[in-house]
C-alpha cells in the first residue's frame, strides 16, 4: 500500500476563498459527512484559487468513505479541475468550470464540464482524451501527468469529445476495484 500524503484542509487564512459561497452551500466544503445526496454539484470560478475550494467539494463529498477512497477521489478530481484551467477556456478571464459528483451504490462518478478548447489553442484536438503512457522522463515529470494519473487510478473514465464545452468524467468504485491504487 502506498503512504497518504494528507490532502491539506481549506486553512483558517484560506477562509476568504469560502467568501463567494453562501452560508446555506457551505456544508458543501466542510470535510464532514454530507448530508445525503445523490447528485451534487457546483461551478468554480476559473482561477487557481478555485482548487483549494474544489478539493474541498471532493473531499466532503467522498467524506462517509475511509481515508484512502477519500484521498485517492480527491486527487483525481483536483487533476480534472486543474486540467479545466490549464487547458480550456474555464481558465480564461470571467469562465467557470463545474464539478457534478453523483453517488451510486459501488462509488461515486465525478464529471467536471469546461468551458471547452482555449481561444489561442490550436486546432486539431478535438476527439476524446487519452492518457499517454507514463514511460521515461514522464515517470518523474512534475506536470503532465494527470490524466494518466486517471487513467490508472480510476474504475473507469473517459469524455464526450466535444470541442466547444468537454465534459470528463471518471467513476470510482468504493472498493477501489479496477484501480491500480491498492498497487501503486
Amino acid at each position: 500500500m502506498p503512504t497518504l500524503v494528507s490532502v491539506p484542509t481549506l486553512a483558517k487564512e484560506e477562509d476568504s476563498v469560502l467568501a463567494g459561497v453562501p452560508d446555506e452551500y457551505r456544508h458543501y466544503f466542510n470535510g464532514r459527512p454530507p448530508v445525503p445526496y445523490t447528485k451534487r454539484h457546483w461551478e468554480f470560478p476559473g482561477e487557481p484559487a478555485s482548487v483549494p475550494l474544489a478539493r474541498a467539494f471532493l473531499d466532503t463529498c467522498a467524506a462517509t468513505r475511509d481515508s484512502e477512497f477519500r484521498y485517492v477521489f480527491s486527487l483525481l478530481g483536483t487533476e480534472l479541475a486543474t486540467n479545466a484551467l490549464r487547458h480550456s477556456r474555464s481558465g480564461e478571464k470571467d469562465q467557470t468550470f463545474v464539478l457534478k459528483v453523483t453517488r451510486g451504490p459501488n462509488g461515486l462518478t465525478l464529471a467536471c464540464r469546461d468551458n471547452g478548447r482555449p481561444t489561442s489553442a490550436p486546432s486539431g484536438e478535438d476527439g476524446p482524451l487519452s492518457a499517454a503512457p507514463m514511460v521515461g522522463d514522464r515517470l518523474t515529470a512534475e506536470n503532465g501527468r494527470g490524466l494518466a494519473l486517471v487513467d490508472s487510478f480510476a474504475t473507469t473514465w473517459g469524455d464526450n469529445g466535444h470541442p466547444s464545452f468537454r465534459k470528463v468524467w471518471f467513476h470510482l468504485a468504493y472498493d477501489l476495484r479496477g484501480s491500480s491504487w491498492p498497487a501503486a
